[in-house]
């Protein structure tokens, strides 16, 4: 998710899709990018990864000088047209788009005042709540509307939103998800989910946006406003780092593969092996299996190659697709591993699938044991904000221990971060979100969502 505004309105859209592209790895269901000249806005969205949806076709007609752009991964609404972002309306104070990036956990209250209101939903995104929410507020001023809605959104929610002439960006007060602006090198601003997309653009003087804060950006001017105090206890999710960002993005000051890296380190000091190689599962669990490699004194060499025209099999939005997923993603490199003990490395273990083939893999390959270390404690509950993990049950660290699983994927020995070496590697043991492992959520869930809980009507 991105935000662009320029005072010169040259290639805003051609940036836009840059932009995009650094952040494709945070989801690869849909793309679009919405465009404003002053007066009128145009929006291009579809299906598919960043690079198929727009072509030098589909981006020349979005010109403008502000821009907003979205890369679906489906938290709530199905893997379906009607919800790709973002949203586009038109409102009696002119265009108004917006893009999301979490969950709302009141979404379905929300929803159901809205509909009562009269309201026709053509979605089931809980990002379309929030859009229409926004188009009915009162307030002179789009920020004064975004300031008045605000309050009543529980949960996670890192906003884009554009207006003629503006685009604005919020996080919500307890900061789930990261987001950061930037300069632009030839003047305007943009804004990112992360720094690495700032980066591409080639932003200088890059910043969080706090929690509970309303950046506007509007040409060459930007102004920040704090609406909302921020919560007392932060909520950072931690598995920005352990899985989610992008190595070289930073966030709350941390580079992202520095962290990683330490999580190796913690992980060879709390569950060491013997053992003759090192090998992660590319990508995310590389950094990590260097640290473990240098902490242990075991040489870290390449065991699994990964097809990088395959998407993230954890992303996939079903499981038979997850599942053909992994033998399609890795091939084995024998010659490094045959004949020796292998201490694998992966950033976490959600739903079981993956495991074990890629155990199966390395010792078909010809490892004679295969020792599984994980960068994470052990995933027991729901992420209800912004995380397609599924729901307990389809945990297998919910329904089973350690050695039940290590038996399940056949490994020789498994092991996982404890919550505290995991800490110690962010660098912080406060402000952060560690529900998943913990089952401790920062805002009350209730009974939580399914992710299709809205699609009755709307099949």
């Amino acid at each position: 998710m991105l935000g662009i505004s320029t005072p010169h309105g040259d290639g805003v859209a051609q940036l836009a899709f840059f932009g995009l592209f650094a952040l494709q790895h945070r989801g690869q269901e849909a793309a679009g990018i919405a465009v404003s000249d002053g007066q009128r806005a145009r929006l291009h969205k579809d299906a598919g990864l960043v690079s198929t949806v727009f072509t030098p076709e589909t981006l020349g007609p979005l010109t403008g000088y502000h821009a907003i752009g979205h890369t679906r991964y489906s938290t709530t609404g199905a893997n379906a047209q009607r919800n790709v972002q973002p949203f586009l309306v038109e409102t009696m104070h002119g265009p108004l788009a917006v893009a999301h990036n979490g969950n709302l956990v009141n979404a379905p209250a929300l929803r159901d005042e809205l509909l009562a209101r009269g309201f026709g939903l053509t979605a089931t995104s809980d990002t379309e709540v929030m859009t229409l929410m926004l188009a009915a507020a009162g307030g002179r001023t789009w920020e004064e509307r975004l300031e008045r809605t605000l309050p009543a959104w529980k949960g996670a929610f890192s906003l884009v939103v554009l207006a003629a002439d503006r685009v604005m960006a919020v996080r919500d007060p307890w900061g789930f998800r990261p987001l950061s602006v930037g300069r632009l090198p030839h003047g305007g601003w943009a804004v990112a989910s992360e720094t690495c997309a700032l980066s591409t653009l080639g932003c200088v003087d890059v910043s969080e946006v706090q929690p509970g804060e309303i950046v506007t950006l509007r040409g060459a001017e930007m102004e920040r406003h704090q609406v909302l105090a921020a919560a007392p206890t932060g909520a950072r999710c931690t598995f920005e780092f352990v899985y989610f960002s992008r190595p070289d993005s930073v966030w709350a000051g941390r580079n992202v593969h520095d962290v990683r890296q330490r999580l190796g380190v913690e992980l060879a000091a709390e569950a060491p092996a013997d053992a003759d190689v090192v090998i992660p599962v590319p990508d995310s669990s590389i950094p990590a299996a260097i640290g473990f490699s240098r902490a242990a004194g075991i040489p870290f060499n390449d065991g699994l190659i990964k097809n990088r025209y395959i998407g993230r099999t954890f992303i996939e939005p079903t499981q038979d697709i997850r599942e053909r997923g992994v033998a399609l993603k890795f091939n084995a490199l024998t010659e490094n591993l045959a004949g020796r003990r292998v201490v694998m490395i992966d950033d976490s273990l959600v739903r079981g699938t993956t495991a074990g083939p890629l155990v199966k893999l390395v010792r078909d390959a010809g490892a004679t044991e295969v020792h599984l270390r994980i960068t994470c404690p052990p995933i027991t509950h729901a992420c209800h904000f912004g995380v397609d993990m599924g729901h307990d049950d389809d945990l297998i660290a919910a329904r089973h221990t350690v050695e039940e699983i290590r038996a399940h994927i056949g490994a020789d020995s498994l092991a996982f971060l404890s919550l505290d070496g995991m800490m110690r590697a962010v660098g912080s043991t406060d402000g952060y979100c560690n529900a998943c492992f913990t089952g401790h959520y920062p805002i009350a869930v209730g009974d939580g969502q399914s992710k299709l809980s809205f699609e009755g009507v709307l099949a």
